[in-house]
């Protein structure tokens, strides 16, 4: 305690100040809010003095021995408890207890105050995202400025302007972080800061209307620069079309492919074919792949196949109106009834999703047979099998049909034509079928 006394006038002036709590002759006690600003200040780099300064105080009055002892108290306080050592302890142990007995107006005013705490508790959860029961099973997810939007609007709405803490504790914030956010200065700064965002969009939309294509973040970026003369950082970008509800109707990478990537279960083979997919044999080179039909005004089938590369025949073939796995490992499954694969087939494909999947793969390796993969993005490497695709939708009327029924009746026509009727020149004019029968005859 410091030997200045405070003078009726000076005691005078200190309770006029929201900060201070009580204030005596030898003694002032501050409120645990401007404990709190104190250390928020303090972190900034601002001396003990500017701070009470700041804060309305008379530094003269207060003498730098009493504001030198407060500053090392709250700070040795705050660095061992955290904020729960600049409470005011005697507000836990001091004072005697209320032993008469409540009026019924008191009871009643206590009452209506805990029913205006718990309907602000839960049309803050509400606000939230959330309910009572779900707020304890998971955590809300909401930004620190929202939630000192939520907690004001609460405030306004109940009139429970000294049930801050509670409602800071209940969204977890900082009541000092709350105080500062409504701050006048930290208003006028958010006014500003918007008012420039609000510049920003109108140039970026302008780049995102250009030539009436659709454009993402990086395409915005490059067109500012190359048709405006414009430069700005990605990260603004980003930021204002997230604000602004700027979308970029392109579609994302599909999530279950990331997640395949991310933990790496699908694998790729190399390789082998090179393109070598005549080798005299049938049933040992085998290529496949999937291919989308467009049927009924705009709906979709799906069409599997797996090709005799020696032979162009079509040994098994899946249709679905779905693009799962399964469309995949039914196909290889039908492969099972034809006997004259050789020991040494091996099956050839793109590295699209179905042939990394590791079912797949496990399937391949289960039935004996080897894998080899194109390389990336390039068609070639599988060219026969796009070749089969191409013939397949010229001569097909699978536009004509409205059901996936129809689909699969018109398919299942096709595949008895091509591999048993449809003369190929390279084949000796013979159908597929009866190509490999004749090679079988002259083994």
């Amino acid at each position: 305690m410091t030997k200045n006394l405070f003078s009726r006038q000076q005691q005078a002036q200190l309770k006029l100040n929201p900060y201070v709590k009580t204030v005596s002759a030898k003694a002032i006690t501050y409120t645990d809010e401007f404990k709190e600003f104190f250390i928020d200040e303090y972190d900034k780099g601002k001396y003990p003095s500017e701070i009470f300064l700041e804060a309305g105080f008379d530094i003269e009055a207060l003498g730098p021995t009493r504001i030198r002892k407060a500053s090392n108290r709250w700070r040795t306080a705050y660095k061992e408890h955290g904020l729960t050592g600049l409470e005011d302890a005697r507000k836990h142990t001091s004072g005697r207890p209320l032993e008469r007995e409540l009026s019924l107006e008191e009871k009643y005013a206590r009452l209506e105050a805990k029913m205006k705490l718990l309907e602000a508790e839960n049309e803050l959860l509400k606000k939230l995202g959330s309910t009572r029961k779900a707020a304890d099973e998971e955590e809300i997810k909401i930004s620190t400025v929202q939630k000192f939007e939520l907690i004001h609007q609460s405030i306004e709405k109940y009139q429970l302007k000294r049930m801050v803490r509670y409602l800071c504790e209940i969204a977890n914030v900082s009541r000092s972080g709350y105080y500062r956010y409504f701050k006048e200065e930290a208003i006028l700064t958010r006014q500003k800061q918007h008012e420039e965002d609000e510049a920003v969009k109108e140039v970026i939309l302008k780049a995102f209307h250009f030539r009436g294509r659709k454009k993402g973040a990086r395409q915005i970026k490059m067109t500012l620069e190359n048709q405006y003369g414009t430069t700005y950082n990605l990260k603004r970008i980003r930021r204002i079309m997230k604000k602004f509800n700027i979308i970029c109707p392109i579609r994302k990478a599909n999530p279950a492919r990331r997640m395949a990537k991310a933990t790496k279960e699908h694998c790729t083979s190399p390789n082998n074919l090179h393109r070598n997919f005549k080798q005299g044999v049938a049933g040992k080179v085998l290529l496949t792949d999937i291919t989308y039909l467009t049927y009924g005004g705009g709906k979709r089938a799906y069409l599997s196949t797996i090709k005799d590369a020696e032979t162009n025949e079509i040994l098994a073939y899946e249709v679905t109106s779905t693009l799962s796995i399964e469309i995949a490992l039914n196909t290889l499954h039908k492969l099972k009834k034809h006997r004259h694969l050789r020991e040494d087939a091996f099956i050839h494909s793109d590295q699209g999703f179905h042939y990394t999947n590791p079912k797949f793969r496990a399937l391949v390796k289960k039935m004996g047979l080897g894998q080899s993969m194109s390389r990336r993005g390039n068609c070639w490497d599988n060219a026969p099998q796009e070749s089969f695709f191409g013939h397949f939708k010229d001569e097909t009327t699978i536009r004509a049909c409205e059901t996936i029924k129809e689909v699969k009746k018109e398919i299942k026509s096709y595949m008895i034509y091509y591999n048993h009727y449809r003369g190929q020149w390279n084949l000796k004019k013979l159908p597929p079928a009866k190509y490999r029968q004749q090679l079988q005859n002259m083994a």
